[in-house]
């Protein structure tokens, strides 16, 4: 009797922390999809649009820096062997500045790349609403299954699932979230126990802290480029004046190099003349 007095009290305990549990899992799966939504979509077609906006000329902008902050490093390094009354070897300037340069250089790749990465994601197929919409509830479904916040105990192939999952969804690929929708079973009610009331007490506090975290890295996703672009590559008039403040820049930057090209063949040419 007295045991059965004891599940008496228990089962509404265990009822009421399974139904909490469920809930926090149901809003951290939405949460979860919130934040990949804003990542691998939104973000990705912000930055897409902002990229072939005004990304053609910020590579230039920033291309003619560096080629202007070259020239000025090329005629200091020249102007400072003429000081010292030291041979002024061009070809060994050259050298130096590739080393020093060297990080601008690769700075430049990058931008190609993500302008590349733009043009090639503007080429893609985009999806109806009504593929969207199935896209987002099926991803939505194999998050509540596979992703490793809600299920710790996932297993290197489920997991390696997951990854396909995220990238199809990054990709807006349509059939292989299907695919991987298709293959997820479903899992049974946990029945009462010790063991799975301790088991159910840890979930809800891990969950709790997840949330948590997930709230936290959304906030800070919207804080940040490129999502901070979004206005901006909805707004032509905003567009247009980042473009003509681009190109004036981009003017004089030009005229700077020109300086430099003539100071340093200013300088060269004195050197260099008969004494």
């Amino acid at each position: 009797m007295e045991e059965d007095k004891e599940n008496v009290i228990l089962y509404p305990e265990f009822k009421e922390l399974k139904e909490e549990t469920d809930r926090l899992r149901e809003e951290l799966c939405a949460l979860v999809l919130e934040r990949d939504t804003l990542t691998l979509v939104e973000c990705k077609n912000i930055e897409t649009l902002y990229l072939l906006a005004v990304g053609g000329l910020e590579y230039s902008a920033y291309e003619a820096e560096v080629e202007v902050a070259r020239l000025k490093r090329k005629t200091e390094m020249i102007q400072a062997r003429i000081n010292r009354q030291e041979p002024v070897d061009l070809e060994r300037i050259e050298e130096r500045l590739e080393l020093e340069f060297a990080e601008y250089k690769k700075r430049l790749n990058e931008r190609i790349a993500r302008m590349n990465k733009a043009i090639e994601r503007n080429r893609g197929e985009i999806l109806s609403k009504e593929d969207a919409r199935e896209l987002k509830k099926l991803y939505r479904k194999i998050v509540k299954a596979l992703h490793p916040d809600l299920r710790p105990d996932l297993s290197d192939e489920e997991y390696r699932m997951f990854q396909n999952a995220v990238e199809a969804y990054e990709r807006g690929d349509l059939e292989t979230i299907r695919v991987i929708a298709e293959t997820l079973g479903t899992s049974k009610s946990p029945e009462y126990s010790d063991d799975t009331m301790k088991s159910l007490i840890r979930d809800r506090d891990r969950l709790l802290q997840l949330t948590k975290s997930v709230q936290d890295s959304i906030a800070a996703v919207k804080e940040k480029y490129p999502y901070t672009m979004k206005d901006f590559v909805g707004n032509s008039e905003m567009i247009e004046k980042r473009k003509e403040e681009l190109r004036a820049y981009i003017e004089r930057l030009a005229e700077s190099k020109e300086r430099y090209h003539s100071r340093i063949s200013e300088i060269t040419k004195h050197k260099n003349r008969p004494e």
